[in-house]
């Protein structure tokens, strides 16, 4: 029986087909925000959120000691150029030496079609940066979606499923999966903490970014069922 399962579901290619429904999930969500951050809907509950990590006295103060505001800069560096970058060029360095090139190329492609998608969205909606609170961190550009939590999420999760898809135990998974989660949420809360990011714009960001990554996962199986790109247990 579990055998027959396992043919009919390789036959279905469930993989691929659950990629794509959350894709389209994912970009409806980012949509429906998208219009709602448009039309000025969530200001409340962004102001709200956000001075909810604010001193009540002094809302130029946030939450918690120094330590806690020094650890939320070291999370949202996780999500920075700096070490995005280091990241992706060692990920894609490896996989050349291990004769994986194309799958190199898949990953390049992936991180810089995500840092241009991020780019076109910020330009087109043009959404100001928090104005109510000192920023934590340098920022230069426009506000809705945020580039670090929508970019951690591309890396963090492209790079997991890849080395998830390796692991015979499903734990292994599981746990490779959940951490890629974890780093790109602490890296979205920090936006906030930090008052460089309304809450919605870290929604969007995680939203669109978790999208683009299921979406490039998808295309990079199909590529492996056609033998474009090498597979990863090869």
């Amino acid at each position: 029986m579990t055998e027959r399962l396992n043919r009919w579901l390789g036959r279905k290619e469930w993989p691929l087909v659950l990629a794509l429904l959350l894709t389209a999930g994912a970009l409806w969500a980012f949509l429906e925000l998208a219009d709602e951050v448009i039309e000025r809907e969530t200001d409340a509950v962004d102001r709200l959120l956000l001075l909810s990590m604010r001193s009540q006295e002094d809302p130029t103060d946030p939450l918690g000691p120094e330590w806690l505001e020094e650890m939320m800069r070291d999370f949202t560096a996780l999500g920075g150029v700096g070490v995005l970058t280091l990241i992706v060029i060692a990920a894609a360095g490896y996989l050349v030496m291990m004769d994986k090139r194309r799958a190199a190329l898949a990953v390049v492609f992936a991180v810089g079609g995500g840092v241009l998608l991020s780019m076109l969205v910020k330009m087109g909606i043009d959404r100001p940066r928090p104005d109510i609170v000192p920023h934590g961190s340098y920022v230069s550009s426009a506000s809705f979606p945020s580039g670090h939590s929508m970019m951690a999420a591309v890396v963090y999760l492209t790079l997991a499923a890849m080395i998830a898809r390796v692991r015979p135990r499903w734990r292994a998974k599981a746990f490779i999966l959940l951490w890629a989660v974890c780093i790109s949420l602490l890296v979205g809360v920090s936006r906030v903490y930090l008052g460089v990011h309304w809450p919605t714009d870290v929604l969007a960001g995680w939203t669109v970014g978790s999208g683009w990554a299921l979406l490039c996962w998808a295309v990079t199986l199909w590529l492996q069922r056609k033998g474009e790109v090498e597979d990863d247990s090869a």
